[in-house]
């Protein structure tokens, strides 16, 4: 077959994404209780004013009144109330923290800025990825033979990192309102890419949200799994991406 373009996943597909996010969701949100406390003790004369004429809702530590479970539950309760928002991660985020900032007694105009301060933190952080080895090359070479697009649920905004230059069409299905395995997703970067399915593969790890939507799309699927189950055809399994040009060069072998 000739293929024309590649979609890519990115987290766990293209990099290892549990660390980094570990370190994101527990960095951020240490940050916003050291900052916030630093800034409430800098300002005492105007606690009261800010804080709707009392003091917070509880005393002590942000943390103490909202541990990081209690910022994990109220996304989750958002994401059920919202279901249309439920894979965009970014507004999910940024509503809990504002929503938990002003329970704890800050008003609201306040805990909507602490909410994006702490967000500025953790897409920092959430952009701190290691790209396997062989990803740059790897990207760079099928870059000068087939058309590129990344289609990612999470909230990496691949244009920040150094490999996005290879990726001229950006999908966040999140902000699409249209997380994968919803079709959308797809379709709309083979239509940036101005290619047809049957002539598409995509790379990504997940089973449900990569390979079975690309796979029922028409295209083929290169799923980096970790089992060898029976694949149906036009699903081939990878242990990792290093392994896609060989899966690629077969591929192209056939008529």
């Amino acid at each position: 077959m000739r293929l024309e373009a590649i979609t890519f996943d990115l987290d766990d597909t293209l990099w290892e994404n549990r660390g980094v996010m570990q370190r994101t969701e527990t960095g951020h949100y240490a940050w916003l209780d050291e900052a916030l406390a630093e800034w409430m003790e800098t300002r005492p004369e105007a606690a009261p004013e800010e804080h709707g004429g009392a003091p917070p809702a509880a005393p002590g530590r942000f943390v103490e009144r909202f541990p990081l479970e209690a910022f994990v539950e109220r996304r989750a309760r958002l994401a059920r109330v919202h279901p249309l928002r439920r894979g965009d991660f970014t507004w999910l985020r940024r509503r809990a923290l504002a929503e938990l900032l002003g329970e704890y007694g800050l008003a609201g105009h306040h805990a909507d800025r602490w909410a994006e301060r702490a967000m500025e933190r953790f897409m920092a952080l959430r952009h701190e990825v290691t790209p396997h080895d062989e990803v740059d090359d790897l990207l760079h070479e099928l870059g000068r033979r087939y058309r590129l697009a990344s289609i990612t649920n999470g909230n990496v905004e691949v244009a920040r990192l150094a490999l996005g230059r290879h990726f001229p069409v950006a999908i966040a299905a999140g902000e699409l309102l249209a997380p994968k395995p919803d079709p959308r997703p797809f379709l709309a970067a083979l239509a940036r890419l101005g290619t047809a399915p049957s002539r598409a593969l995509h790379v990504g790890d997940s089973w449900e949200e990569d390979a079975l939507p690309a796979r029922r799309l028409g295209m083929q699927a290169a799923w980096i799994g970790p089992d060898d189950r029976r694949l149906p055809a036009g699903i081939h399994r990878l242990d990792h991406v290093r392994e896609l040009p060989e899966l690629i060069a077969w591929l192209e072998t056939r008529r």
